[in-house]
């Protein structure tokens, strides 16, 4: 694991109208670490994540990943490494319902311009290393919710990210298949090297990543500070 920041955030403040959400956050991120982002509902970590996927802008500071300022790129840029080095899996897995498992999980790939064979079969490689092979060529409505998610998961992982950002997903699960998800998630990142940063509020699911942090009233602590 590399000991300079894949990714990079200083002194982000972001706000909705008067309400303050991020209020002078930092993070980083080293190449193949899992960070767990903890604190209560409210806290800002979900807008945390978005502004380091470059989903959002944050009002002030910046981010750097992989040595580039994200928060100076375009729009169009930034949706650009949104397919290419980010993966995502959020906590309702966000499935195209009219789609098959199979195509849900080759659409990035699909998206990116590759041919729909190639595709699909990298899209079945990752369905059986995520133990879902039998759902291929069923639609997400057909699916249990622990399998949906490792569906998700697949689809996070099929264009060989560099950073995985996951909001909370296994807050729609049970405890057996959230830790199923977990354990699936982290050691196909693990075995890839690919960053995660994960947003939880479950004290068993931060206990899968390398290092935890907290987040509250918008800043961010060390986790063994905070406690």
């Amino acid at each position: 694991m590399s000991s300079t920041p894949l990714l990079r955030a200083t002194g982000l403040d972001k706000a909705y109208g008067p309400t303050p959400a991020l209020a002078g956050a930092s993070f980083s991120l080293r190449a193949g670490e899992v960070v767990a982002v903890m604190g209560p509902s409210g806290s800002g970590k979900s807008t945390l994540l978005h502004c380091l996927a470059g989903i959002v802008r944050p009002d002030a500071g910046t981010i750097t990943y992989d040595g580039r300022e994200l928060t100076a790129l375009s729009d169009t840029a930034r949706s650009s490494l949104r397919r290419t080095d980010f993966g995502f899996v959020f906590q309702f897995g966000q499935l195209v319902p009219e789609l098959t498992c199979v195509e849900n999980v080759a659409l990035p790939l699909r998206l990116g311009g590759e041919k729909r064979k190639a595709a699909e079969a990298k899209a079945v490689e990752w369905l059986a290393r995520l133990e879902v092979d039998d759902t291929a060529h069923k639609r997400p409505g057909e699916i249990s919710g622990g399998q949906g998610q490792r569906v998700a998961v697949a689809r996070a992982l099929v264009t060989a990210p560099r950073v995985i950002f996951a909001d909370e997903p296994t807050g729609a699960l049970d405890s057996l298949n959230g830790e199923r998800v977990m354990r699936l998630l982290t050691d196909a990142s693990r075995d890839t090297g690919a960053a995660v940063v994960l947003v939880t509020h479950e004290a068993r699911v931060a206990a899968y990543s390398d290092r935890e942090i907290v987040v509250r009233d918008g800043a961010v602590r060390d986790a063994e500070w905070v406690a």
